[in-house]
């Protein structure tokens, strides 16, 4: 099977799939309530999300063996061991480059510390075990199936820009609560509106261009290193700012949010530069021609 009609099956069977299936798990849920009363709690749109999620995850392998991958190892994921000091490096660039941004918030006062510490440790250990477990997902899901399927199909260069602008506007799926009684059909219902978020275009714009070229830095470090390891280190960096943020700080009342981006520091025109420059550090560091990073990769135009 051709990657794009592979990839096109698969998204279909994700999204209208996750939909159909995110009433029987709430009816799951409903039906154990008192066992987990946290969760039967929880609205609608969260079983959408989390059906999502389960089957875009379930789906990942035999979509990139449809693609000539035999292992994770084929798709950039090799022994660990092998990669730690890539890893770090990512990790480092990740960090640093958001640090920057929240730095300057602060030292501007468009952002403040705030009173009350307790539970700081707990909720920062939250964040990094998060940042780790996002960053490891999207970056098998985005990097590895999706760029990989687009650059079977097209110049890595083209791929680069259209995984990149799919891994932003999937950013904008917003919650979408419903009244009334769940049916077979709500899940359908439900899922147009996890994509109003698309409408929003104050924090569309900047956020929209900002995570697409968070998307490219990405895509370009699994390109040029060979491997995920540099990526993931470097949006783990990433993911751990962008939830320690609103931990760490808190909002100034008459701050520029357009520009600072609020509680939700990727929705600030002042990370763009940040991420311009991080890139063009890349750039420097990895000169080299690119990399192949397996086999079936080999076939694609370059």
């Amino acid at each position: 099977m051709r990657p794009l009609q592979a990839l096109a099956i698969y998204l279909i069977l994700v999204f209208l799939g996750g939909a159909l299936v995110a009433p029987w798990l709430y009816w799951l849920v409903q039906g154990v309530g008192q066992t987990v009363p946290h969760l039967a709690n929880s609205p609608f749109h969260r079983f959408v999300n989390r059906s999502l999620l389960g089957l875009a995850l379930l789906g990942i392998w035999p979509l990139i063996r449809s693609f000539g991958f035999k292992s994770f190892k084929d798709l950039g994921l090799g022994n660990p061991k092998h990669h730690w000091k890539r890893l770090g490096q990512g990790f480092a660039v990740g960090f640093a480059s958001l640090a920057i941004v929240a730095l300057c918030a602060l030292a501007t006062g468009a952002r403040s510390l705030p009173d009350n510490s307790l539970h700081l440790v707990q909720k920062l250990v939250g964040a990094a075990l998060t940042a780790v477990i996002v960053a490891v997902l999207e970056e098998l899901l985005f990097r590895g199936a999706l760029f990989g399927a687009l650059r079977l199909a097209f110049h890595w260069t083209k791929a680069l820009a259209i995984s990149s602008m799919i891994y932003a506007l999937v950013h904008f799926m917003q919650s979408a609560r419903i009244e009334g009684t769940v049916e077979w059909y709500t899940g359908l219902e439900v899922l147009p509106r996890l994509l109003r978020g698309l409408l929003d275009w104050h924090s569309l714009i900047p956020g929209f261009f900002n995570l697409t070229l968070a998307g490219a830095l990405l895509a370009l470090a699994y390109q040029r290193t060979g491997s995920l390891f540099f990526s993931i280190g470097l949006h783990a960096g990433w993911i751990f700012w962008l939830r320690s943020f609103g931990i760490l700080t808190r909002e100034v009342p008459g701050a520029n949010t357009w520009w600072w981006g609020g509680g939700k520091l990727i929705n600030g025109w002042v990370v763009f530069p940040v991420l311009a420059g991080t890139l063009l550090l890349f750039l420097k560091c990895y000169q080299g021609g690119q990399k192949q990073i397996s086999t079936a990769a080999a076939r694609s135009p370059i």
